[in-house]
């Protein structure tokens, strides 16, 4: 089925058995220090970090020679740094990611049309149907390899399974610049050996929570009855795993792809302490997570707000609504009570906004009387004012006169 390296790393030789593979998973590796090799081809094979370079960033992506030191996304740029001090600094630049990108998923629709796109970086697709013109999922994983390194100029790991989760974890296990196939009768071969907290969906506190019971692999996850695990980490995501475990994945690769949530979220340049401050940037993350839900054509179910700290211990809260909403001040008064329940205990250095549970606008049952309906007027006039005259021309006066200072917003930190 596969072999290893020095390094660890799995993967398949040429010819290898990849019967019911037809899933594959493609992940580009460390996608943002790949493009800005491209664009400085002098990076290559040196310690690179993606951040911007100042004491308050955080990492978003890093060249394999630097994660040798520790280097990880998410880390703060002062550790990283401390960690291996010749690492190269490379400001992120997001438009040429999203260019990048919209080629690799090209390459991908030239081989298959079902495609489904699970980040900037990385995307499901079903090669079921398509042997006639490419041949087995292997020949079209490695085909795939040589076209997005041709075509884009950078490389990517592949995963083909039965499942997308198998794909998935497949691709993990033969990054970087891998390609590795589990066909349909060796998956729990391929599964039961592997680290619990390398499941998709569980993550360092759970897999330490299961560690705890002797729970370490996923076999030892398919032996425990799911009450024993929901005892551990709840009935819902206890039942989740035991399936996976056990190879058992119904998810089809779903060609429009649907946003489970839309967020906003801030870093401050400098820690702050106000709760005016944070009340009123809470506000202002609302509006904006409101106007692209009205975009989408979505409506929220369920409010998040997120703090993270100066010591980068970081909070989440959450509130189902009694009716979904795409109403901003609705969805920022929620955000504020959830905030009023939080004991700050030390100063703020992040904070955002999310809608979750998304539905389509209008799917709800209509109420007796709306106690949003000025609102939903109000914010459709200043929706039709920016589309004439440009997003960020209109805003709430109270936002005029003290508002915190803040870098570009933050973007989630790449995957690969």
């Amino acid at each position: 089925m596969s072999r290893q390296d020095g390094s660890g790393r799995l993967f398949s030789p040429p010819g290898a058995d990849d019967a019911g593979a037809h899933i594959l998973h493609v992940d580009m590796d460390a996608f943002f220090v790949a493009v800005a090799t491209l664009d400085d081809p002098s990076l290559a094979g040196r310690p690179v970090v993606i951040a911007h370079n100042d004491q308050r960033s955080v990492v978003s992506s890093a060249s394999y020679e630097a994660r040798r030191y520790g280097v990880r996304s998410a880390m703060p740029l002062g550790m990283a740094l401390g960690r291996c001090p010749r690492a190269i600094v490379v400001p992120p630049v997001f438009e040429r990611y999203r260019e990048e990108s919209a080629r690799m998923m090209e390459v991908f629709r030239s081989i298959t049309p079902l495609v489904e796109p699970l980040s900037i970086d990385e995307a499901f697709l079903d090669v079921k149907g398509v042997e006639r013109l490419w041949g087995t999922p292997g020949e079209v994983a490695a085909l795939i390899r040589r076209n997005v390194r041709d075509e884009v100029g950078i490389p990517c790991s592949v995963g083909g399974a039965a499942t997308k989760h198998v794909a998935k974890m497949a691709s993990t296990a033969t990054k970087p610049d891998g390609l590795l196939m589990i066909p349909a009768t060796r998956t729990q071969e391929f599964l039961d050996p592997r680290p619990a907290g390398s499941m998709w969906g569980v993550g360092p506190k759970a897999a330490e929570a299961l560690a705890n019971r002797a729970i370490r692999t996923i076999r030892d996850v398919r032996e425990t009855p799911v009450a024993s695990l929901a005892a551990v980490i709840g009935v819902a995501q206890a039942q989740r795993i035991h399936d996976l475990a056990h190879g058992r994945d119904p998810r089809a690769v779903q060609t429009e792809r649907v946003e489970k949530s839309i967020s906003h979220e801030e870093t401050f340049r400098y820690d702050v302490t106000d709760p005016a401050l944070l009340r009123a940037e809470l506000l202002r993350l609302a509006d904006r997570v409101a106007v692209r839900l009205r975009r989408a054509g979505a409506e929220a179910a369920g409010v998040a707000i997120k703090l993270r700290f100066d010591d980068f211990q970081t909070l989440t809260r959450s509130q189902a609504l009694s009716e979904p909403t795409a109403v901003g001040n609705r969805i920022g008064s929620v955000a504020r009570e959830l905030f009023g329940a939080i004991d700050l205990r030390a100063p703020v250095r992040l904070i955002g906004v999310r809608a979750e549970r998304l539905v389509p606008a209008g799917s709800a049952a209509l109420a007796l009387w709306d106690d949003d309906t000025e609102w939903k007027q109000v914010e459709g006039a200043l929706d039709r004012l920016s589309e004439r005259f440009g997003t960020g021309s209109i805003t709430r006066a109270a936002f005029l006169s003290r508002a915190p200072e803040r870098p570009t917003a933050d973007r989630p930190p790449e995957n690969g």
